[in-house]
């Protein structure tokens, strides 16, 4: 519990320091609320947290000098966040580390689900994998989300998503039970899109099995280059989601590639730049 405390004052340094002066602001009681708050300008949640990210990394936080942050090079200088950065960077180097596959998985978007036994159900996409088997019908130990499990998908490639394994501390990749029906990965609005045209159809636009039928359709008119906005944006997305290394696509888990071909080629690779902090003038020195 030591790290309450510390917690505890971030919050508070947040909230004098940046909630107190954005419109609409309402304070932690009433003795601390403006008046007509509600008839002020208020924000969305996107909005709200761009400008927090603005005011942490740019305006505020990140550039406010900490009583905690001192060198022994600088003993009578409080530094900022960004100025101790640059002093360690200075000091240790800096060598930039590629993120490994499980690193974009657990990037990913997240969502809490069952484990039942047919699978993992995902607007109406039925996932499944034997390696669900000790986990159906079981209750995870996250209390606060009502014992589901934490499930990560790309909105570009729905053909798998990834269960966090707390047994063996690392990701399942479930592939869509659907999946053969397919000829390449769909995105979400493909998806959506898809589901659409059965309703407009009047067929069930809940049948993953008729769904999957149109998606193929849409993906195979995305791939001979049709002039529609939708088949457009399916092709886009599936080239960039051919992202290597991510748990469960490698050659082996490809559907419906032949065996003959070899894929795409390797982009050039990009050498990553020596990071010199001589050269910053940062005063610091």
């Amino acid at each position: 519990m030591r790290g309450k405390g510390i917690c505890e004052r971030t919050f508070r340094s947040v909230s004098t320091l940046f909630c107190q002066y954005v419109a609409g602001y309402t304070g932690s009681d009433v003795t601390r609320r403006g008046r007509d708050v509600a008839g002020r300008a208020a924000w969305t949640l996107p909005q709200l947290q761009e400008q927090l990210d603005e005011w942490i990394v740019a305006a505020g936080w990140q550039n406010r000098p900490h009583d905690g942050l001192r060198s022994p090079y600088l003993p009578g200088r409080e530094l900022s966040p960004n100025e101790a950065y640059a002093v360690m960077v200075a000091r240790a180097g800096y060598l930039p580390v590629p993120l490994s596959g499980a690193d974009y998985v657990e990037l990913l978007p997240v969502t809490w689900r069952a484990v039942n036994d047919y699978g993992i159900q995902i607007d109406y996409r039925t996932y499944d994998c034997a390696e669900l088997g000790p986990y159906r019908r079981r209750a995870s130990a996250a209390a606060a989300r009502n014992g589901r499990w934490e499930v990560h998908y790309d909105p570009y490639d729905l053909s798998r998503v990834w269960m966090r394994d707390p047994d063996h501390e690392g990701w399942i990749t479930v592939p869509w039970t659907q999946l053969p029906m397919v000829s390449a990965p769909f995105a979400d609005f493909t998806w959506r899109h898809a589901r659409e045209i059965l309703a407009a159809r009047g067929q069930d636009d809940t049948d993953q099995a008729a769904i999957a039928r149109v998606l193929d359709s849409l993906l195979a008119r995305a791939g001979n280059g049709p002039s529609g906005r939708v088949a457009g944006r399916t092709a886009a997305a599936a080239a960039v989601t051919r992202l290597p290394g991510l748990p469960g696509t490698g050659p082996e888990a490809g559907a419906g590639q032949d065996e003959g071909d070899p894929g795409p080629e390797d982009a050039p690779v990009e050498p990553f730049g020596v990071f010199d902090p001589l050269g910053d003038d940062s005063g610091l020195w």
